[in-house]
């Protein structure tokens, strides 16, 4: 079952033209065509990375996946609500309850603690018609649950300036699965990562994507991308390929292989 299904996706901008600056044809504003019919669709439990050049429409697909942006033209299906021309609330509905926001940054409130911080979703949750609110301790108990998933239950109370960078990436990583999203969107999440936290949130990945949870990856690492199962790549607007990976890398193996290789090279220095 589809997921996610983009079907002619276009998204222009018209960029106003300054005042006395010279102009096509007398035209007084340049249409910029973001994307340009993308078509693209993800099931149930992939795992699929989004790669392409500077300026290839990546990060407006994303914001379009995201529910940030709507589409000039096209259609955007997901689970099986038709977003394209959803209004404000239905939106904020959509980003709430369907999908889980990992960013590069992590985003994570300074002065509140990692329970805290996955708490949030919840306690924002947009209830369906006749669903009960959520009571302070089962959105504690729901907010540890997802701590627990991503091996941070002896971390709870401390503050992000008292985690390192993967361990702040690991909460935020909770916070966007505390809701149960029909897919989590991770925008370059191992971008301000070194190489051994970067393979650690892989790991997570590669082991949340086996446990059943759709995932959607923009990067634009190829050693990154190799831990997915999928890689479209886009170019000028337009999806240029879409193929399986064949030989699709475990990021646990490769940590364990980079800490033996820098235990060794300790031990020589």
């Amino acid at each position: 079952m589809s997921v996610i299904e983009l079907r002619g996706i276009k998204r222009e901008y018209r960029m106003e033209v300054r005042q006395g600056a010279p102009s096509e044809d007398g035209e007084e504003a340049v249409v910029v065509r973001a994307l340009r019919g993308v078509d693209f669709s993800a099931e149930a439990g992939e795992f699929v990375s989004v790669m392409g050049p500077s300026g290839s429409g990546k990060s407006t697909l994303m914001n379009i996946l995201g529910c940030l942006d709507k589409p000039t033209a096209g259609t955007y299906t997901l689970d099986n609500i038709e977003t394209s021309r959803s209004n404000s609330d239905t939106f904020a509905y959509i980003r709430n309850r369907k999908i889980g926001f990992v960013f590069q940054s992590f985003n994570l409130l300074a002065r509140t603690t990692a329970l805290e911080n996955v708490e949030l979703p919840l306690f924002y949750r947009r209830r369906e018609k006749n669903e009960t609110r959520h009571t302070t301790q089962s959105r504690k108990d729901r907010a540890m649950r997802a701590l627990r998933e991503v091996g941070l239950e002896q971390r709870v109370d401390h503050f992000p300036s008292q985690l390192s960078g993967g361990q702040q990436q690991r909460v935020a990583i909770a916070r966007a699965m505390v809701n149960d999203p029909a897919f989590i969107l991770a925008d370059e999440p191992t971008g301000n990562l070194d190489t051994g936290m970067t393979l650690e949130i892989m790991g997570l990945f590669q082991e949340l994507n086996r446990q059943g949870k759709t995932i959607i990856m923009v990067t634009h690492e190829p050693e990154v991308a190799a831990y997915t199962k999928r890689i479209i790549t886009l170019r000028d607007g337009e999806l240029v390929s879409d193929v399986q990976v064949t030989d699709r890398r475990n990021a646990l193996n490769d940590l364990a292989n980079w800490k033996k290789d820098h235990s060794l090279l300790a031990e020589n220095t």
